[in-house]
């Protein structure tokens, strides 16, 4: 069964220099020719007039990229449109893209999704894009590269491979023990297959606590008696005045959020009003 073909706006929505509007399925082809009146020649960059199909108006002049089954970042066919950034040129792509049969709007997340399904990305990866979109500062933007470029599924497959190993020597004495062509089990060969591979299991759950804290980042909350300084502090600390500091006690009365890039640590402070004994009212 044929999924829909999808497309979506991969660029930032309002104005720009340059957008970015993808498509994938198996309408991709069809659609290229309707569009721009050719199908381009694969992984190269082609410049077209871009039309509406129906009407032939002519609403920008961009470049087309196409990229066929299996080789595109999907799994599918695969095309980029790449046209003027004006709220008018986009809105006018979109709008003649949704007038077409057998197309959808993307769901959010379902290229990735659909990578994901034809084996162009594993789940770890999936993560890593999500975590490197969301990412606020170079240590966060790092960490989630390192993750969407497949470090954590080769060190995952190095286990396996070892643990694989491992299984077949265990496997070997338990069925083929009393036959003279299978080499005796050893229990230190075993270990020592398996002893590199504990510690570097170790290791990696020894730091996973970093890894999620550097991902989630740091909320750091300032407490105090009213007029202690905690909104000069703030001040202080973002380097600019994002909070009203006055003489008066009880000037700060809401919850006020400041985002801090510290050395690569995302770190959230929040100023809250002074801390006081209420008074019950007698009734």
């Amino acid at each position: 069964m044929q999924e829909e073909t999808i497309y979506a706006l991969g660029t930032g929505a309002g104005r720009a220099a340059i957008a970015v509007i993808r498509l994938s399925g198996s309408a991709v082809p069809f659609l290229l020719e309707q569009f721009t009146g050719t199908t381009p020649i694969p992984r190269q960059a082609h410049y077209v007039r871009l039309r509406d199909p129906t009407t032939h108006e002519t609403l920008d002049r961009g470049l087309a990229f196409f990229f066929p089954a299996p080789q595109s970042p999907t799994g599918e066919d695969y095309a980029e449109l790449q046209c003027h950034g004006g709220r008018a040129v986009v809105s006018g792509i979109l709008s003649a893209l949704a007038r077409q049969k057998n197309l959808r709007p993307a769901e959010a997340g379902e290229f990735v999704q659909r990578g994901f399904r034809h084996g162009k990305l594993d789940l770890s990866q999936a993560e890593g894009l999500a975590d490197l979109i969301e990412a606020e500062t170079q240590s966060q933007a790092r960490q989630a590269l390192r993750l969407s470029g497949g470090a954590l599924r080769r060190k995952i497959e190095t286990w396996r491979s070892a643990l694989i190993a491992a299984l077949a020597q265990v496997e070997a004495e338990l069925d083929f023990s009393d036959e003279g062509d299978v080499g005796g089990f050893s229990i230190s060969a075993l270990a020592q297959t398996l002893k590199p591979l504990c510690a570097d299991m170790t290791g990696a759950l020894a730091i996973s606590p970093a890894s999620e804290r550097m991902k989630e980042g740091y909320e750091v909350m300032i407490l105090g008696p009213p007029n202690a300084g905690k909104s000069t502090l703030i001040n202080k600390l973002s380097d600019r005045e994002i909070a009203i500091v006055t003489p008066q006690p009880g000037t700060t009365r809401d919850m006020i959020e400041m985002h801090l890039d510290l050395e690569g640590l995302p770190i959230t402070l929040i100023d809250t009003a002074g801390d006081r004994k209420s008074t019950r009212l007698n009734s």
